[in-house]
């Protein structure tokens, strides 16, 4: 799932509030593809109860996402609902392979260089491609000058053409440094790992607990593996773009990301299939 404000945080490293609008995002996106991607109104407004959000919020949040063109009001006969728009489609499969098929760099990975010149007159294109590489998590070399690990090319490559932004760009491609204490540093003027680790610290803290409630030997709740399941992934979907895959050799030898992504992994397998029944039985409700 991708950005739409996918990055929407918390004043507080290490605290997050998930907002109506990113939990009913999440719920499209594991939920409401499988049919066609729309929902009606009334089974939001049930799964989002299960989630703690009332029905004005849920309506005022549906509203927001229209006005950003992500959802588009349709009725199926007398049933009032939205379904995702073709960008926002877009997005949520761009998201699916940041998040679940997420890569981390190696040692026969290179690094790619993004080198951008855009005219004076043009400032609204130099912000926005600015802004979408910012987002697709490339750190900053020097002004007009961006890196990020090499398996980012084709993603940035489509992102670049979709927002008419590729005639801008040069990409070069270099190889990758191994593990010393230049590069090391480098990487961390590139990119802000002291924020990065908070944010990991943080996750840890609050999914750890969802995985002692997942235990193999023990059923699982479906109201409360659905609950955990919407928040977990709402709440990571941020990190794979904050943290695009940087190779382990560059990262401080206490680099919790690991940890986090192995708790992602490990919480999302165990949750998926109860938190789906239960979604599926208040949508067919």
């Amino acid at each position: 799932m991708d950005a739409v404000t996918a990055v929407e945080e918390a004043a507080a490293p290490g605290s997050v509030v998930l907002q109506p609008r990113q939990l009913i995002v999440t719920l499209y996106g594991l939920y409401a593809r499988e049919r066609g991607g729309w929902l009606s109104v009334a089974a939001v407004v049930r799964l989002m109860a299960d989630l703690g959000v009332e029905e004005a919020a849920v309506r005022s949040s549906i509203s927001r996402l229209k006005r950003r063109g992500l959802l588009d009001a349709r009725r199926d006969g007398e049933v009032a609902g939205y379904a995702l728009t073709g960008g926002a489609l877009e997005m949520l499969a761009e998201g699916d392979a940041r998040i679940f098929g997420r890569r981390r760099a190696g040692a026969d990975d290179g690094w790619l260089l993004v080198v951008f010149s855009v005219p004076e007159s043009e400032r609204e294109r130099r912000h926005r491609l600015r802004s979408e590489l910012t987002r697709l998590g490339f750190g900053t070399v020097a002004p007009g000058v961006w890196i990020a690990p090499a398996h980012l090319a084709d993603e940035l490559g489509e992102v670049l053409r979709r927002r008419g932004l590729a005639g801008y760009v040069e990409l070069f491609s270099r190889a990758l440094v191994p593990g010393d204490d230049e590069a090391r540093a480098a990487v961390a003027r590139w990119w802000d790992l002291d924020v990065l680790h908070d944010r990991y610290a943080g996750f840890l803290d609050r999914h750890a607990p969802a995985l002692h409630r997942a235990s193999p030997d023990r059923p699982a709740d479906p109201a409360r593996a659905f609950a955990d399941h919407v928040r977990l992934v709402t709440d990571w979907r941020a990190l794979p773009y904050a943290d695009p895959g940087l190779p382990l050799d560059l990262l401080p030898g206490d680099w919790n990301g690991a940890r986090a992504a192995d708790l992602f992994a490990d919480l999302a397998g165990r949750l998926a299939g109860p938190a789906q029944a239960h979604a599926r039985r208040l949508l067919d409700a």
